[in-house]
């Protein structure tokens, strides 16, 4: 099976997004965030998936906050190391399985459902190769730091450089799991999860 890669469209890469345009918004309109959390076609699926949304913003903002007290100097390097590589490879490994049972099932199950949105959910799987690229780009930075010694005046650029790519993850991440749960739970409150064959 050839795998084929696909790029957001210029006009709403994830980079510089704020949100989705006046196209995709069709269901967030009807459904906006206020009324999901008592909504009663919120089902166990939405549920947990918004659970797992949550767990990785929680996830993700522990690491920066170990790296932020890393680089102060208000953690040892000692306790930095102890802390943040079981949390980082747990926190990328959930997010792979996670983008791969979206891309392989539950969005071609939507774009099946509603075509006018069809178009964000290609969105949503170009922004997962962007995604999944800066995961590279954050490893690597990860392992440099953590392979450099603390006392290593190599140490304080190391963590500036892990620093930058992780920042620059999270912010992609925080904002693809936004525009993913604009697009979503609206769809998912609309129709419910047993005729979407989601439930």
């Amino acid at each position: 099976m050839t795998d084929i890669v696909k790029t957001a469209p210029a006009a709403i890469p994830l980079d510089s997004r704020a949100g989705w345009p006046a196209d995709l918004r069709l269901l967030i309109e009807r459904y906006p965030r206020e009324v999901w959390s008592g909504h009663a076609n919120l089902g166990a699926m939405a549920q947990f998936w918004l659970q797992r949304h949550a767990m990785f913003r929680e996830i993700g903002a522990s690491l920066e906050e170990a790296t932020a007290a890393f680089r102060e100097g208000t953690a040892t390097a000692a306790d930095f190391r102890a802390f943040f590589p079981p949390r980082l490879q747990f926190f990328l490994q959930q997010l792979n399985a996670h983008h791969q049972i979206e891309d392989l099932h539950y969005f071609p199950v939507f774009q099946a459902a509603e075509a006018r949105l069809a178009h964000g959910f290609d969105v949503l799987e170009a922004d997962h190769h962007l995604i999944h690229s800066q995961i590279d780009a954050t490893v690597d930075a990860a392992n440099t730091l953590l392979r450099t010694p603390a006392n290593d005046a190599a140490a304080e650029g190391a963590g500036e450089h892990y620093a930058q790519a992780n920042g620059r993850l999270l912010r992609l991440l925080t904002q693809h799991l936004n525009d993913e749960e604009d697009l979503i739970i609206p769809l998912i409150l609309d129709r419910g999860e047993g005729p979407l064959g989601v439930g």
